[in-house]
């Protein structure tokens, strides 16, 4: 792969709350990572950008593909109800891959213009349909994975499997996406109410089998949690659920939401290493409650942000990064006045580096990273203070008032895919 520098003004996260900077730089890619970066041109092929911000991917560590067809609509109810109502008969059409074909291709369109380099998406319960996913994603050159979702119980007869179809299904799914090289596949049950426990309990299997990472939900909603107690009476919590059947941290491990923990959940997922994907926005869309990002992060809970499409109606990062920002100051003035808010940067670490981590060595521009780069287009930010701000400023002017614009251009991995 080609070296190459990308010149413009620089700007990504280290450490969380601190944002390093350099105007008019340089960021050197050799092999398909970071090499380092220089305020002086290097003698090497260079992609010019001046004037413009150059961020770290971004990390969507939660998002349902099959969704995104409904974005936007019916959020004024709460998640059970949102689900039968129209999740459920919208994943149902994805038995067909003509109408996956057509829903798919959208998806990867959008998410290609986009600020997201990296993912970790739910399917539906359907192999073809998410294999064509996968093939969508691959082609569009990001990276990530996807799972083919499990559902075994109280779901509805036209999106419910047998333990044994879920089983063999997932199977044939995994070895089938060993083609793939930048989308790899995650085990998906869908969350406890759906998955029965001999299904879940040959999933830990299979996942531990296969050092096959794990996806699903957790604590999102009150009424969820209830099911889960008088589905689990032997669990001492939703976590501990998981934790008995091998699904949380047996294998890296993303957890969506994690809204209601309670302290020993908290000590559970910490133990674990599992990722939390906090979803500002469908958890506020969906009346789940407000996450205790501050208390996670306080007990070193990997936390990463999700736009969690379609609870959440926008596939944009930089707009999760803003609603993260708002829903702990609600969080601190309304709930807890201990859980601090979270600020701009540490929101922006959760969502390139934090989130990164899950993938690898991603959402920095420090040496051996992951070359993972977007480039915003500010320059059509209309306020006079925009010619005396700084890169960082600059940021955070852009993700407030343009979190949707379709970004500049975006690499991954080093190699140019927008």
């Amino acid at each position: 792969m080609a070296a190459f520098s990308l010149h413009g003004d620089l700007v990504w996260t280290e450490e969380i709350g601190a944002f390093r900077t350099l105007e008019d730089g340089y960021l050197i890619v050799e092999d398909g990572r970071i090499k380092g970066i220089s305020k002086h041109r290097p003698d090497m092929d260079i992609i010019d950008m001046a004037g413009r911000l150059v961020i770290p991917g971004l990390s969507d560590l939660h998002l349902h593909a099959p969704q995104y067809s409904f974005a936007g609509l019916y959020m004024d109810e709460e998640l059970l109800e949102w689900l039968d109502r129209h999740t459920f008969p919208e994943e149902a059409k994805f038995s067909s891959l003509e109408y996956a074909d057509k829903a798919y291709t959208l998806f990867a369109e959008d998410l290609l213009s986009s600020a997201t380099t990296r993912f970790s998406a739910f399917g539906t319960i359907h192999v073809d349909a998410t294999l064509l996913l996968m093939r969508k994603l691959e082609e569009a050159g990001l990276s990530g994975y996807a799972g083919k979702v499990n559902m075994d119980r109280n779901s509805p007869p036209f999106l419910s499997e047998t333990e044994e179809d879920s089983v063999s299904g997932t199977r044939r799914f995994i070895d089938a996406a060993s083609s793939f090289t930048l989308v790899r596949p995650i085990i998906t049950p869908r969350f406890i109410p759906s998955c029965t426990d001999g299904l879940l309990e040959r999933l830990g299997v299979m996942a531990a089998e296969g050092g096959i990472p794990v996806q699903s939900h957790l604590d999102e909603n009150l009424s969820e949690i209830e099911w889960v107690r008088s589905l689990c009476p032997w669990a001492s919590s939703y976590a501990a659920a998981y934790d008995r059947f091998g699904l949380l941290g047996t294998t890296p491990t993303i957890m969506a939401h994690s809204v209601w923990l309670g302290d020993d959940e908290m000590d559970l997922l910490r133990k674990r290493g599992v990722f939390v994907a906090h979803s500002p926005s469908s958890n506020t869309n969906l009346s789940s409650g407000i996450a205790p990002v501050r208390k996670m992060l306080e007990r070193g809970i990997n936390v990463g942000l999700a736009t969690d499409v379609a609870g959440g109606s926008s596939l944009s990062m930089l707009r999760m990064i803003c609603e993260a920002v708002a829903a702990s100051k609600l969080r601190w003035r309304l709930i807890d006045e201990e859980d601090r808010p979270i600020s701009f940067p540490e929101a922006f670490y959760l969502a390139s580096k934090g989130g990164g981590a899950f993938f690898g060595r991603t959402g920095s521009f420090e040496p051996g990273y992951d070359a993972d780069i977007v480039v915003l287009d500010d320059c059509g930010c209309r306020t006079p203070l925009r010619a005396g701000l700084g890169p960082a400023e600059r940021l955070e002017l852009y993700a407030y008032r343009h979190p949707d614009d379709p970004v500049k251009a975006k690499f991954v991995k080093g190699r140019r895919v927008l």
